[in-house]
């Protein structure tokens, strides 16, 4: 089964010698080798040094594009859903030393929940019933780096590279996926994305449902003609008989319920389309509230918008298991070519354990054909 995942890749390397390597890292990538670095790959490859592991990511030619446009195909040709799937926008933080990699420096990250110095990536997942993957991915490059054009050149970032916002490299990768004809029904992210005007007006002119994350200070527009309020103020004028408990799907630590109230807004509003401010709020204290504008079809159910805005787990999952098992944060590279080649071919990786996991729940699993390209 491996050989004719990686065999639809093969076309993107002209040569032998990098398709070669390319199908040993992605296998690195999928050992139980614990770093999954230059050299513990190389050495999982039966390699003497990770010369071999280098020249893949830093000097053969091959478009990390394209391949993201393969990987991207392959989940949603084995997981798509037309109704029921989700694209969710978010991020992701690289703890890094020094001051020469693309994109680092003193920023929030995530990961660490706090200033460090690190790289983000933004990315795009899908999501479906079927499983989930990662199917695009863009650096952040702030500002202090694209105003200095002789420290991009020094790390590979391209003259033309200009300065883009973490929202803007997200509506990027979203237009990108509706231009590809990806089927999906919904589109989901956290607040970075929600609190920014241009994707909801985006999404809205493009009648695409959505449930996005906002702050609680978001302003919105009531059903008040010319009326407008911030979220918590709006929801706050909601009656407890209002809420609703519901279960918006079971992560980690088991089943997710809360307590759930919309709020209608937009008294102009679209034929055929609902808009809402969604809320959610603790079973166990009642101040802790989380808000997120929607954009539905006229009639979609309160259950149908918990269940889009309890997707977003889906993405930390991908983000936990690719960095855990494929590798997503063990690189070692400073160009900004490199980080896009590693990071493609670790959602690779990602996306064949999507496609095992679907096999196993059919329980079609069977041994792979022996292709002589990879063995």
């Amino acid at each position: 089964m491996f050989g004719d995942f990686a065999a639809r890749y093969a076309g993107r390397f002209g040569r032998v010698e990098p398709r070669r390597r390319m199908v040993s890292y992605l296998r690195g990538l999928l050992s139980e080798t614990e770093r999954k670095n230059g050299w513990s790959l190389a050495e999982a490859a039966g390699d003497g040094g990770p010369q071999g592991m280098q020249r893949l990511l830093n000097h053969y030619r091959w478009d990390a594009d394209a391949l993201r446009d393969d990987v991207r195909d392959a989940v949603v040709e084995r997981i798509g859903d037309p109704e029921r799937g989700i694209l969710i926008l978010d991020e992701t933080g690289f703890l890094k030393k020094g001051v020469r990699s693309a994109g680092v420096g003193r920023q929030y990250s995530g990961t660490a929940g706090r200033i460090e110095n690190s790289q983000i990536g933004v990315f795009l997942a899908y999501g479906s019933d079927r499983g989930r993957a990662l199917i695009d991915r863009e650096l952040y490059l702030p500002k202090d780096w694209t105003s200095d054009r002789e420290r991009c050149r020094a790390a590979g970032i391209g003259d033309d590279v200009e300065f883009a916002t973490k929202p803007d490299l997200g509506l990027r990768m979203l237009q990108r996926a509706v231009e590809a004809g990806i089927p999906f029904g919904w589109v989901t992210g956290d607040a970075v994305y929600g609190q920014t005007s241009r994707i909801r007006l985006w999404l809205e002119e493009n009648e695409i449902p959505h449930v996005l994350a906002v702050p609680k200070s978001q302003m919105v527009i009531t059903m008040e003609f010319f009326g407008q309020a911030r979220a918590h103020a709006l929801i706050s004028q909601l009656a407890d008989e209002e809420w609703k408990p519901l279960n918006c799907g079971n992560g980690a630590h088991g089943p997710r319920d809360y307590e759930w109230a919309a709020a209608p807004i937009r008294p102009w509003r679209q034929e055929g389309w609902d808009h809402w401010l969604l809320a959610r709020r603790s079973l166990t204290d009642p101040t802790e509230i989380a808000y997120y504008i929607c954009f539905s079809p006229a009639g979609t159910p309160l259950e149908e918008l918990v269940r889009i805005a309890g997707s977003r787990w889906m993405v930390e999952e991908c983000f936990q298991t690719a960095k855990n098992e494929t590798g997503l944060d063990h690189y070692q590279v400073r160009g900004y070519v490199a980080w896009y080649r590693h990071i493609t071919l670790s959602m690779a990786a990602l996306a064949f354990l999507a496609i095992l996991r679907d096999e196993a729940k059919k329980g079609v699993l069977k041994p792979a054909a022996i292709n002589p390209l990879y063995p």
